[in-house]
């Protein structure tokens, strides 16, 4: 699968957005900015997109909005819980922070992830 480029316009609408608080992190996911909020993802880019993680009474409402769509960074394989901004709000800075604001208090509810991989010492973490 080839995975699409991250649009630069794009990527500086995610850096505008991104909430500045000391749980967030930013790192790359799929090659492309990714928010993480205690570990948790809430927030990426994906080539022309940026889809967020929401609770599901969030989720139902994303349903009944005009334009939202689940991620499929894969076609057919849908996030459970993630959803693309439609361009209309994503273009309104005050609509696209109100949804980034739910995904980041959904991901601040969720149990902090525990680093995986090798630690200084080389032993792997558990």
């Amino acid at each position: 699968m080839k995975i699409p480029k991250a649009s630069s316009d794009l990527t500086k609408t995610f850096e505008e957005l991104t909430p500045v608080s000391g749980c967030v992190s930013s790192k790359k996911m799929f090659g492309q900015p990714a928010a993480f909020a205690n570990g948790n993802l809430f927030m990426g880019v994906f080539g022309d997109s940026l889809f967020v993680r929401l609770s599901e009474p969030d989720c139902e409402k994303a349903r009944e909005t005009a334009g939202f769509a689940p991620f499929e960074p894969m076609p057919g394989r849908a996030m459970r819980a993630y959803w693309v901004l439609p361009p209309s709000i994503v273009k309104n800075r005050i609509r696209a922070r109100e949804w980034v604001a739910r995904s980041l208090d959904y991901a601040i509810t969720l149990p902090p992830k525990e680093r995986k991989g090798r630690s200084k010492s080389g032993e792997t973490g558990q």
